[in-house]
């Protein structure tokens, strides 16, 4: 274990910790430094294969659909002729993209997150590295929900006493409350995964369940409905994945754990006072407020993809295609679908379809697959991942989650724990084992030696 892959693997920490802290990196100037950690972490990884002699890859499939996706953007910004001269200006290049800059920056970002991930699955190639990167997201997730909280009540309209957001309402570090929930749902699950089967020794588990009463109170605290459906879907899946693993009074404590630490995390959001996710179902499902009316919203994007397949209208490119069938004064701007996965059909088209359905094959393939592996540590952190990247799919049904750089980089951070999970380190611990014999699986990362020369 080479310095330079000690440096990686304390940069990818950094670059979740730091994704989130920059108001979820959704700025120019924060996203310019997410780039820039990026580079660095790329530029380790090949000065590091320069000096050790091999070159590390990863093989996992799940890297492919986001690097498709990356390529795909690259295509429609790709000049296929021009337009004929129109007002006086010719020249003009025709795309597939009907916003050319708007998708060049979809494919930076795109690329950007491809390159993250795939050196996550890379560097993630320890039971230590394992164990200290669910360390660090239980930790930090504490922390950052304990700040969320705090916050929220000395200073609700305001990120750090001094940021104060025009487009949503804020929560913790992030602009929208429904960006932190999805973010708490993800930070969550690491430990509830470890909790479910039992890969937390009897000392530390009122810890533990403490990390995870606070963060899904802070959770229930942002108000967020697609927050509360998602949460109750993760802890569902949970208590479905370990169920059968079980013994009838095993079953029993864990059905039990999972209403405890709801009730406590109603019971938290309560103790600090105000609105909750719980009190915003009661509200009406009209509103003032364009970017709250999914329906509306959710009928114009139909529309974009009737008039864009099969191409797309180009990655980045939604605002303004919907401003062509918005029905309405066209006098909110709507950039977002607010369904993920409506959006990457009018973004992407066919090949989005393709792409994203290949990418929940994998997905689901590998959780599963991996969630039968004999170590208990590690079955906790692919069955927590699984949870927590479930959830994120179940509230991208309401929101774009998945649009925002900070959440973006903790799914893929999880991704990339379910998929190191189901390797087989010589450092793992067998303390929790179960003492069932599996066949043992290769590891997903090939390193490729340089020949010497003669």
């Amino acid at each position: 274990m080479t310095r330079l892959s000690k440096f990686a693997f304390v940069l990818i920490c950094g670059i979740v910790g730091f994704t989130t802290i920059a108001y979820g990196t959704v700025h120019q100037p924060t996203l310019a430094l997410f780039y820039l950690l990026v580079a660095t972490l790329l530029v380790a990884w090949a000065v590091d294969g320069w000096i050790s002699g091999e070159v590390r890859i990863s093989s996992s499939m799940l890297q492919l659909p986001l690097w498709l996706l990356a390529i795909y953007a690259l295509i429609q910004i790709i000049p296929f002729g021009t337009y004929a001269d129109a007002a006086g200006i010719s020249a003009i290049p025709r795309t597939i993209s009907i916003a050319p800059f708007a998708t060049q920056l979809a494919c930076l970002h795109l690329f950007a997150l491809s390159i993250f991930f795939s050196l996550v699955t890379i560097y993630l190639d320890s039971a230590k590295r394992l164990r200290k990167m669910s360390s660090f997201l239980i930790v930090f997730g504490f922390l950052y929900a304990f700040f969320a909280v705090l916050q929220s009540v000395l200073s609700p309209t305001r990120i750090y006493g001094i940021y104060e957001s025009h487009y949503g309402s804020p929560f913790g570090s992030f602009v929208n409350r429904d960006d932190f929930a999805a973010f708490m749902e993800m930070a969550l699950s690491v430990p509830l995964g470890l909790l479910f089967v039992g890969a937390v020794k009897r000392d530390k588990r009122l810890l533990y369940i403490i990390a995870v009463i606070l963060m899904a109170s802070a959770l229930l605290l942002s108000r967020s409905r697609g927050g509360l459906v998602s949460l109750i879907a993760e802890l569902i899946l949970l208590f479905l994945i370990t169920a059968g693993a079980q013994s009838g009074r095993k079953l029993i404590l864990t059905g039990a754990l999972s209403l405890l630490l709801i009730a406590a995390a109603v019971g938290g959001a309560i103790f600090v006072g105000g609105d909750t996710s719980l009190t915003r179902f009661a509200e009406t499902a009209t509103s003032q407020d364009i970017s709250a009316n999914r329906i509306h919203i959710w009928g114009v994007t139909l529309k974009i993809i009737g008039n864009s397949l099969p191409l797309g209208t180009g990655l980045g490119a939604y605002a303004q295609a919907y401003t062509r069938f918005d029905s309405l004064s066209g006098l909110d701007l709507v950039e977002q679908a607010h369904n993920d996965y409506l959006q990457i059909v009018a973004d992407a088209g066919l090949a989005g379809v393709l792409i994203g359905a290949a990418f929940l094959f994998w997905f689901c393939r590998e959780g599963i697959r991996n969630s039968r592996v004999d170590n208990t540590f590690r079955r906790g952190i692919v069955v927590g991942a699984l949870a927590g990247c479930f959830a994120v799919l179940i509230h991208s049904i309401f929101d774009f989650v998945l649009h925002i750089t900070a959440i973006s980089v903790m799914f893929l951070t999880l991704m990339g724990m379910l998929v190191a999970s189901g390797r087989e380190f010589e450092d793992d611990i067998r303390e929790f084992d179960d003492g069932h014999s599996r066949h043992r699986r290769r590891a997903s990362v090939t390193s490729i030696r340089k020949r010497s020369e003669t």
